[in-house]
């Protein structure tokens, strides 16, 4: 065997985050492509297990991926374990401010029979501890094994055996699950905005009310307030009847009496919308009808539906004084102001917020979150950077999300067709509306 057969291969492995990778052996790049993150690491995992298995002994991996660096011992068996140490991406380190720690003092026991007050010690009983007390004693729940990234792809391939920590990739995908369930004090109510059609309004409303659906487990409406005609119906997945809101609002009146309705009565009305654990009312879908929703009809609408759901999900029409519109901004607890990266749909944002300042809305503006949805598979980077400064100091936040063809044809909405990437940043997303409920 001559010492170029016997070298030890340098492998490199780089995993992007968008489902495609790269196993560079010796400067060669053997390019990866799957439908997931998952898929990539597995691809890469069995291209290197098959060299180690044609080489006839353990392989060194070199790995490389957004949450940082580390190495892999991959076996011809396909056996995988980690050596050495993980380096995360971000190794700054924190600063310590020594002169301003003070010295620690030892601790002072107070007898639950004394507090102090204004004029000295007094006798007095302490309130003792309660139930909530000892809850909110509890030490937060282990993280548990990783699930994704390369940390989840060796925990799988080992069968358990090696089983790292979550990366931080994983770590913020969980707390963003976190945000999305927190606990709701009451109904809520989230009324997305732009006064300029083909602005994502429809997509935002239908994937916003997935997401909290999928991961708060149902009670949620997605909403079409449409003065008239709207889309929504036509977005959503279809049901056995074409009723909608107007059609709801004329039956209110067998609603009325609280202790004999269930949430089921509604199913004549709204449209299941599956694995996706959501609701959604259409508008008026009749062309030639000339049934409307004004003010008072949403008011009457909004507080029935708010006793069956803990989110509703407002998609609005385009018109800026209708009546309902008006309305719906008044009851919300969360605006959602989304465009796509374009200079007609940022202008219809940017004309909004500047009315609803106008108009006395000023707070909710501020506490306003803004969706930047990509048009195309390459946006315009410079625009984009405009609409970030600008919607960035008028709203709360502005997140983005991902261009993807499921979402193109306008056709009902398939949560299983969208890419893994598009899902994770609409997770985020409504992660930031939930923040502000």
């Amino acid at each position: 065997m001559t010492q170029t057969e016997s070298a030890q291969p340098r492998i490199h492995v780089i995993v992007r985050g968008d489902a495609t990778g790269d196993v560079v052996v010796d400067g060669v790049s053997h390019p990866i492509v799957a439908t997931d993150d998952a898929g990539v690491r597995e691809e890469i995992i069995a291209l290197v297990t098959t060299r180690a298995r044609a080489s006839g002994r353990a392989l060194l991996v070199a790995t490389e991926d957004e949450s940082g660096r580390g190495e892999l011992l991959v076996h011809p068996d396909g056996h995988v374990e980690a050596v050495g140490a993980f380096v995360p991406t971000d190794t700054r380190p924190v600063p310590v401010l020594r002169q301003s720690v003070a010295p620690p003092q030892p601790p002072v026991s107070v007898p639950r029979s004394i507090h102090p007050t204004g004029d000295g010690m007094t006798a007095a009983s302490a309130a003792p501890p309660t139930l909530a007390d000892f809850l909110d004693s509890r030490p937060l729940p282990p993280a548990g094994p990783a699930a994704q990234g390369w940390q989840g792809a060796v925990r799988r391939l080992s069968g358990g055996l090696i089983s790292p920590s979550p990366g931080s990739g994983e770590l913020e995908h969980r707390a963003a699950i976190t945000d999305v369930q927190r606990s709701l004090n009451g109904p809520r109510t989230i009324v997305v905005l732009n006064p300029k059609g083909g602005a994502h309004k429809t997509t935002a409303t239908l994937l916003i009310a997935a997401t909290f659906g999928m991961y708060r487990g149902g009670y949620t409406l997605a909403w079409d307030n449409n003065e008239t005609m709207g889309t929504l119906g036509v977005r959503a997945q279809a049901a056995r009847h074409t009723n909608t809101a107007v059609d709801l609002l004329r039956a209110l009146d067998r609603f009325a009496d609280s202790r004999s309705v269930r949430v089921g009565d509604l199913d004549n009305y709204v449209r299941s919308q599956g694995d996706a654990q959501f609701d959604a009312l259409a508008s008026d879908l009749d062309p030639a009808g000339a049934a409307s929703i004004d003010a008072d009809a949403f008011r009457t609408l909004h507080a029935a539906l708010s006793r069956f759901y803990r989110l509703l999900v407002i998609d609005t029409g385009n018109n800026m004084r209708a009546s309902n519109w008006e309305a719906a901004v008044e009851t919300a607890d969360q605006l959602v102001v989304v465009s796509t990266i374009r200079e007609d749909t940022a202008y219809g944002a940017a004309s909004l917020l500047d009315g609803l300042r106008q108009k006395g809305h000023a707070e909710k503006v501020e506490h306003a979150v803004t969706i930047l949805a990509s048009p195309a598979k390459n946006a315009d980077e410079q625009l984009s950077h405009r609409l970030h400064d600008h919607f960035g100091q008028l709203t709360r936040t502005v997140v983005d999300v991902p261009y993807d063809p499921a979402l193109v044809a306008g056709g009902p909405l398939n949560i299983g067709a969208l890419a893994p990437a598009t899902r994770e940043a609409w997770l985020r997303a409504t992660a930031a509306i939930a923040e502000g409920l």
